[in-house]
């Protein structure tokens, strides 16, 4: 096997602040430090290397323990390397870094999907709207608070719903922090990340910062309508960078490291927000954001056969389906056939389980699974234990209208959730009401 070549070492340069005693007389004496240097080294035995940053691209070779990498970036939990001369993606779940530097996170274009999406002046429907933008127009996204993406508007701060905003790309923008102060009496702001740019002016001791992100020992900030960057050492941050997710607050989820949260305003809506979780190194990640729709009645109370309503709960995620290949789901999965029937009958010994036709008496209702809003799908467990009259064929599929009991979103999103969804990390699917969400 080849040995990699031995990376150039990410290098973070320390920042500089301007010597207390010195701010008034205009000569600022800074302080100088060495380069941090940090080294990536393969902690598994045998680590695949991968063409994209995901487990369903290809395999192109592997890198083997006590091995250096030459990390160039990082994108979501995958570090994107120099491998033989190409381009691949390791696990940074198998690489221990050494050093407090982190690889830049790699460039995503953000772009408006709907026809006109008004930009707001905070993070909410209540805040006042300061302009919009319209469908492909790209916007330049500082940070990601809840559902709304902080974006550059015209030379000031605005606000975006994210349910309109199309990411390419894994990465996910930095949260928001609540608050970052100068330390130092003054504090050089930087035109890049480092002494050898150009100070573009200072800030004070006390003084509050608009922290965009980190960039090594460096924060970049917004600083009079522009970008600036100041060093770390001599700014303190106040409060934890990332937002509590509603999941933070579960405590039914055990050994769940993949939630699919599915909630409505109310039992008696057919609309509803799709949003999936990922814990990570024990803490929770926010995934994606959807629109969905539920059964035409909303919720059910209590679910029966024929209600028209999506059943509340908290349920495990069986086969996945779909009349084409395998998308690349890591759940089994199973190709649709004309023959395919889920049986609804619930005087069937077969009720709500798939079966193939023809009936010979078995049954005498099942539903036809060859149809286009099971171009994609995945089986939502419930009823397991079969009791008649309950609700049979929950899924989790293609659609935009309402659905006679199951959940359904766009095809596209419903492909990145089979795409995403891993069996190992014990995946579940929650569906509420938001005024019954502490039940979970």
């Amino acid at each position: 096997m080849k040995k990699l070549m031995v990376g150039m070492a990410l290098t973070a340069t320390l920042a500089t602040a301007v010597t207390p005693g010195f701010g008034s007389t205009g000569g600022n004496q800074e302080k100088a430090y060495a380069a941090a240097t940090v080294t990536y080294k393969v902690t598994a035995s045998k680590l695949n290397v991968r063409s994209g940053a995901g487990t369903t691209y290809g395999i192109i070779g592997s890198v083997v323990k006590g091995q250096t990498l030459s990390v160039m970036s990082k994108s979501g939990s995958w570090y994107k390397i120099n491998y033989n001369g190409r381009t691949g993606y390791v696990s940074s779940d198998y690489v221990q870094a050494s050093g407090t530097a982190t690889p830049p996170a790699e460039s995503t274009t953000y772009t408006v999907t709907a026809s006109t999406l008004n930009v707001r002046s905070g993070a909410g429907t209540n805040y006042a709207s300061i302009g919009s933008v319209t469908k492909g127009q790209k916007l330049s996204v500082v940070s990601k608070s809840g559902s709304w993406y902080k974006i550059n508007y015209n030379g000031r701060t605005g606000y975006v719903s994210s349910d309109y905003v199309q990411a390419s790309g894994t990465t996910t923008p930095p949260a928001e922090s609540t608050m970052y102060t100068v330390t130092a009496s003054t504090l050089n702001v930087r035109s890049g990340a480092g002494t050898n740019y150009a100070s573009i002016g200072s800030v004070t001791k006390g003084q509050k910062l608009s922290v965009v992100s980190k960039s090594g020992s460096w924060y970049k900030i917004n600083y009079n309508g522009r970008t600036g960057y100041v060093s770390s050492d001599y700014v303190q941050a106040s409060a934890t960078t990332s937002p509590k997710l509603v999941v933070d607050s579960f405590k039914t989820l055990g050994n769940a490291h993949q939630v699919i949260l599915v909630t409505a305003d109310n039992y008696d809506t057919k609309s509803a927000k799709i949003q999936t979780f990922e814990k990570v190194d024990g803490k929770w990640k926010q995934v994606l954001t959807a629109n969905g729709v539920l059964g035409q009645k909303g919720f059910a109370l209590s679910k029966k056969e024929g209600d028209m309503e999506s059943p509340t709960g908290k349920y495990t995620i069986g086969t996945a389906f779909g009349r084409y290949a395998n998308p690349g789901t890591k759940l089994p999965y199973r190709k649709i056939t004309a023959n395919d029937v889920w049986v609804d009958d619930s005087k069937s010994s077969l009720y709500n389980t798939w079966q193939q036709k023809p009936a010979n008496g078995r049954w005498t209702s099942a539903e036809n699974m060859d149809i286009p809003a099971y171009d994609y799908g995945f089986v939502i467990n419930y009823n397991e234990s079969r009791t008649p009259g309950k609700g049979s064929a929950i899924f989790f599929h293609v659609g935009t209208n309402y659905t006679a009991g199951c959940t359904a979103t766009s095809k596209e999103q419903v492909v990145s959730i089979l795409k995403w969804l891993n069996p190992e990390k014990n995946p579940v699917i929650i569906q509420s009401p938001v005024s019954e969400l502490d039940k979970y």
